[in-house]
């Protein structure tokens, strides 16, 4: 089943999916708002939420991409689950798994009915994503092995079409004309590049890329761990954004997937990022993102709270939340935008599996520790104050 988007095509998109028994997963229910952020420590069951929010809705895109790629599925859904999650990682799916989305239950036998290839709606860019360009250059989907998820493998041939037919004569990757606004741009550059120029480079006979800082050629290999890590995620957003090509067609997604938007970035740098997936949301799509970043909640936080403010001053809040100019192009980003559903969740491990909570108020006095402490994205900071206060009080420096 694959759901369309109201705005461009009259069909609705998800609104619920659930989850039991499926994995770590003991009891997952997520309502999707036009951003829903997921909270929760590492192996709690964020990504297979996302990997499966994924099969469901681009189970005909994927079942006949396999087939092109000549895997042998022979009528068995446990293989094309095998090479979806990874190999041997189709025994997640239990007989007691329960898999509903918007009220309809989904059993294994549904990825063998396949039907027309209407295209992806959802684009998903994975936390692993520095593995699609280890070597500086998009790498294609057959040279990942099986223990690889297809949306790895997924996201690196999306990234090597645009790498090769997206750009047009451009041999400059950063800054690139006509894909991301001024602001965003200049602060991608201020805590990420300093200035340097990422360009394409054939020398080697295979297109890589290549930093020039001053007189300075660099190869992907000698950048930062926080540049190798940005790259990707740069190039994911050139795809959603600018011009659309025929390889790689922005107006046919519906859903954006961002894992860990957050890794190897400076919070200036996180926060040009919020403005982009705004940008995106502004733009019809619906979000999600898994994340263990402070910054993405306190935006989520404060957005909450804007909310509740006059509209007329709500977009003034959100420019100077942002250090944006009101008069400034980037402020339309804004209008209208704080109409727009925010969820969040923490998936939390608990003596039976990992269960989900619904903490979108982020009401910081609530009495579910959950909910109070952000996740536990706010947990270390509460103790840090708490200390420190107790003690001040006892043998603080008089003034």
């Amino acid at each position: 089943m694959t759901y369309f988007c109201m705005y461009k095509n009259n069909y609705r998109k998800m609104e619920c999916m659930k989850l039991t028994n499926f994995g770590p997963i003991k009891n997952l229910n997520i309502q999707l708002g036009d951003l829903t952020i997921l909270l929760g420590p590492q192996a709690s069951g964020k990504t297979l939420f996302l990997q499966m929010l994924k099969l469901l809705v681009d189970q005909n895109h994927i079942v006949q991409t396999l087939t092109r790629y000549n895997y042998v599925i022979d009528k068995q859904p446990d293989k094309i689950l095998n090479y979806y999650f990874g190999d041997r990682l189709s025994t997640m799916w239990k007989e007691e798994t329960l898999v509903e989305a918007d009220g309809k239950n989904y059993e294994k036998d549904f990825l063998l009915r396949v039907g027309e290839d209407v295209g992806e709606k959802v684009f998903y860019i994975p936390a692993q994503r520095i593995l699609s360009i280890s070597d500086g250059r998009p790498k294609n989907f057959m040279e990942y092995d099986i223990s690889s998820p297809y949306v790895l493998r997924n996201f690196s041939e999306t990234l090597r079409l645009f790498f090769q037919n997206g750009m047009g004569n451009e041999q400059t990757i950063f800054p690139l004309n006509y894909r991301l606004n001024g602001v965003v741009k200049e602060s991608f550059n201020d805590t990420i590049f300093h200035g340097g120029q990422v360009v394409i480079d054939e020398q080697s006979g295979q297109k890589k890329m290549r930093m020039k800082v001053g007189d300075s050629s660099l190869p992907f290999m000698t950048w930062s761990a926080g540049q190798k890590e940005f790259m990707p995620l740069l190039m994911a957003i050139y795809c959603l954004t600018g011009p659309v090509i025929k390889t790689i067609n922005r107006e046919q997604y519906e859903y954006i997937i961002i894992e860990e938007p957050e890794m190897g970035l400076h919070p200036k740098a996180i926060q040009s990022v919020i403005m982009q997936i705004l940008e995106f949301i502004k733009s019809g799509y619906k979000v999600i993102v898994s994340t263990h970043s402070s910054v993405m909640l306190e935006f989520a936080w404060a957005y909450r709270l804007i909310q509740q403010f006059p509209p007329n001053i709500q977009q003034q809040a959100l420019c100077d939340l942002f250090e944006i100019s009101p008069d400034s192009n980037v402020s339309k980003i804004f209008q209208g935008i704080t109409n727009r559903e925010m969820k969040t969740y923490y998936f939390a491990h608990t003596l039976s599996g990992v269960k989900t909570f619904d903490i979108s108020s982020l009401n910081i006095a609530s009495e579910n520790i959950e909910e109070s402490e952000w996740g536990g994205l706010s947990q270390f900071a509460s103790k840090a104050s708490d200390v420190v206060s107790k003690y001040m009080m006892r043998y603080g420096a008089d003034e």
